[in-house]
């Protein structure tokens, strides 16, 4: 299982390799976005609005990175993997790798926001604990979605619509945990917030590897 899962997860990164043009892409599109916030203010901002820009900035390059999970495979692939791998492992090795793309995706976007725009955070290991737990998030809940789209003619307006109220819980409380860190608050609502990022991710990680084999199927 674990050789299986392996293979699986270096097809993915033999594919994007492979598809290098939209990795450099999406790193364009981190960068671009981080300057044109640096000319809008020119100034320190405040902490809400700081923290505000770092994740409208992460959400939509999550967005753009892991939409293409499942669309980019063709229909005569999907075929292959069906007859060879475990439907269970194929959508585990699709989280993993997403997640280690989001969260180098969002190391390097903490870096540049915090070389052009300055870093006010004070608790840093609470916030790149909120930082991991929201990337995981994210990265489950659009592979899923789009494991859903792919199955309904790679529709991305499918995937604004599902994806939407579910990342919802998710992303208000990673913002809350972030802008806590961000003030340098050690209160005990922050142990609540971790509780609760954990709990959405297990739930998502869980229904995503319980109900994709019958996608799957499909």
């Amino acid at each position: 299982m674990w050789n299986e899962l392996r293979h699986l997860i270096r097809k993915e990164f033999l594919l994007e390799w492979k598809q290098r043009y939209a990795l450099s892409g999406l790193l364009l599109y981190v960068v671009t976005t981080i300057f044109v916030c640096y000319l809008s203010f020119k100034k320190v901002v405040d902490v809400p609005t700081w923290n505000a820009l770092f994740w409208i900035i992460l959400l939509f390059a999550s967005v753009n990175a892991v939409a293409k999970s499942f669309m980019q495979e063709s229909r005569h692939r999907n075929l292959y993997y069906y007859t060879v791998a475990d439907p269970k492992l194929v959508i585990g090795a699709k989280l993993i790798y997403n997640t280690l793309l989001l969260l180098s995706l969002a190391l390097l976007h903490l870096a540049i926001f915090s070389l052009l725009i300055g870093n006010p955070v004070q608790d840093m290991t609470l916030f790149l604990i909120a930082l991991f737990l929201g990337v995981f998030g994210l990265a489950s809940v659009m592979t899923l979605i789009s494991a859903i789209a792919s199955k309904a003619g790679a529709n991305s307006t499918l995937m604004a619509i599902l994806g939407f109220p579910v990342l919802m819980p998710l992303l208000l409380t990673s913002i809350r945990l972030s802008k806590n860190a961000a003030d340098g608050l050690v209160v005990a609502s922050n142990q609540q917030f971790i509780i609760v990022l954990l709990a959405l991710n297990i739930a998502i990680s869980a229904l995503a590897i319980i109900l994709f084999p019958y996608l799957w199927r499909e």
